[in-house]
């Protein structure tokens, strides 16, 4: 074929299939431009999953009308006019091809209307030809309204799915939406039937119940609410708790300046920050906001704006783990909490309704175990009662040689002895090898083989490795030597360690291989000098393992990401017996 210049309509479609993949895709251009009308109410009506029917109502700043037309040309904006605004994007949508984009494969209705006009203008788009703007009624805001999706392109209207599968898609996009915005209500409306409506949030309560209509209530109940500034950079949301960790990686919410991505950066920043306390095999979830200077993040790295580059990768990477690492620190046993193994099943509902006298801490019960014995067990449960109780209480018998039981002021306490004296050791053991890496000299240099380009990336990170405990060379252009290792890795295969080293640093330019396999051998040695069961501890020796957790980071879990104690109050056990039913 000769070269030749694309007709119009062909060039929008084609710049359609990079931005609308399907009704979910709509939903999100026309939704973002609404939020970046100045929005407070936004409504979503769709109908055979958006594939008929996409109707987007907002009360924003609405388009003048001499702008009318102008707004559905491609490359027509308001939110940049200059190759400086493009460098600090602080809009969702700056493009321009979003309404053209659209009305190029659906048949497109726009109405609109600024707070200070006489009336609304409507205008509509046929077959990629704008019709003139008409008088229309309609409030202040704008309603977009786009019929027969991929009408035009039987090609791809073939790889919609089945409506729910779309209704899905576009319900998952809205919420995700709305995760960004607290300060604006949203609604979805499927096939005449009201789905969801979300007031706007302004307090800290309606905000965790926003999260909790759209991210469930297991998940709002076990969260800790994470808020860090440095001098550039903030990150706030919620962290869920390692115990409510998940078999994938579906409650996994990242936001750049309010801007929903997913970033292999953030997401790996955020899983190192776990990965002291996560199960094997287990994804944490989370939600969470980053927000900076916009000239620090590039937004224009990708069609859909789900990818980002970021200027300072390695310190935004640092800042974001450290972060989520010192939260996670602090899941330590404490009056407030309910332990770390799950009681789901301490709340499931049940049919009797027995009318009991309810059980009080400190009543009629206590007294009757009181007047009973006194014995080593009950100068504990005095102690737990009337001497300020630490968080873990009293320890006062061992179970079966792996749990112990502790008294406390409102309930007892559950300890599994070996999960709990093995983080216990190795956070000990951290703390001792802080700072201080030992080397071992090789008494025979290893000569590891590398691209020229990675052994330029090692030689560019002499600093850094030599940081970690190892000594290296550059011999040749594809060579490098290896003449001292950190000590606790000798036996190891270092040269594969290297490698592993200079691709992340390659990828990310930092690396934490050798922190990891470091913490990993101290996770083992801590493991096996732990406490094994069946192995009979006194009460004192309970008693100081119980307040050893209470000041040790991460003590909810081992190492293995395994809970280590569980409280049950006495309105539990009054629950489990049925209680005041």
């Amino acid at each position: 074929m000769s070269i030749q210049v694309l007709p119009d309509e062909l060039i929008s479609q084609i710049a359609a299939g990079e931005v609308i993949e399907r009704p979910a895709s709509v939903v999100k251009e026309l939704v973002e431009n609404s939020l970046d009308a100045g929005s407070r109410r936004i409504e979503v009506e769709i109908e055979k999953g958006g594939a008929a029917l996409i109707r987007v109502r907002d009360d924003g700043s609405g388009i003048g009308a001499r702008e009318l037309a102008l707004a559905l040309t491609r490359h027509a904006t308001s939110k940049i006019a200059s190759l400086a605004d493009l460098e600090r994007i602080a809009t969702l949508g700056f493009r321009g091809e979003a309404l053209p984009s659209i009305a190029s494969v659906s048949r497109l209705a726009l109405t609109t209307r600024g707070a200070d006009a006489a009336h609304a203008w409507a205008v509509t788009v046929r077959d990629s030809a704008v019709q003139a703007p008409a008088p229309a009624a309609h409030l202040p805001g704008t309603s977009v309204e786009v019929r027969d999706l991929f009408y035009n392109v039987p090609a791809r209207r073939k790889f919609l799915r089945s409506e729910q599968t779309e209704f899905q898609h576009t319900a998952r996009m809205l919420e995700r939406l709305a995760l960004s915005r607290f300060d604006v209500a949203f609604s979805l409306t499927h096939n005449g039937k009201s789905v969801w409506s979300l007031p706007a949030a302004g307090t800290a309560a309606e905000r965790l119940q926003r999260v909790a209509s759209i991210c469930g209530e297991e998940f709002a109940v076990h969260v800790l609410e994470v808020r860090h500034q440095s001098e550039s950079w903030r990150l706030s949301g919620w962290l869920a708790l390692p115990t409510f960790s998940r078999g994938q990686a579906d409650l996994q919410f990242a936001y750049v300046n309010g801007r929903f991505i997913r970033d292999k950066l953030l997401g790996n920043a955020v899983r190192m920050g776990y990965q002291d306390v996560l199960f094997g095999g287990r994804y944490p979830a989370y939600l969470l906001y980053l927000e900076l200077d916009p000239v620090q993040v590039d937004v224009n790295a990708h069609p859909q704006k789900l990818e980002v580059r970021f200027r300072d990768s390695r310190q935004i990477h640092d800042f974001v783990f450290r972060t989520v690492e010192r939260a996670l620190a602090a899941t330590r046993p404490t009056h407030q909490s309910s332990g770390s193994a799950p009681t789901d099943w301490l709340h499931r509902p049940n049919q009797a309704h027995m009318h009991l006298p309810e059980a009080k801490p400190g009543g009629h019960i206590a007294d009757a175990y009181r007047s009973y014995v006194t014995t080593a067990a009950e100068i504990g449960v005095s102690a737990a009662r009337d001497a300020g109780a630490p968080p873990l209480g009293i320890a006062i018998a061992q179970l079966h040689g792996i749990y112990i039981l502790s008294a406390t002021v409102d309930g007892l306490v559950l300890v599994d002895m070996h999960a709990a004296h093995e983080r216990v050791t190795y956070e000990r053991m951290k703390k001792l090898l802080q700072g201080q890496t030992m080397q071992q000299r090789l008494l025979i240099p290893e000569v590891i083989h590398l691209s020229p380009v990675q052994a330029q990336a090692a030689e560019a990170h002499l600093e850094e490795f030599a940081a970690l405990g190892f000594d290296i060379t550059r011999l040749a252009p594809a060579q490098i030597a290896l003449r001292a290792i950190p000590a606790l890795l000798a036996g190891g295969d270092p040269a594969a360690l290297i490698r592993d080293v200079v691709a992340d640093l390659q990828e990310q330019g930092h690396s934490r291989r050798v922190e990891d396999s470091i913490n990993h051998l101290l996770g083992n040695m801590a493991c096996h000098a732990a406490i094994r069961a069946q192995r009979q501890l006194s009460l004192p020796e309970m008693n100081a393992l119980l307040r050893e957790m209470e000041g040790t980071d991460r003590a909810d879990q081992c190492n293995h990401g395994r809970p280590t104690w569980i409280r049950l109050t006495i309105a539990d056990l009054d629950r489990l017996f049925l209680r005041g039913r």
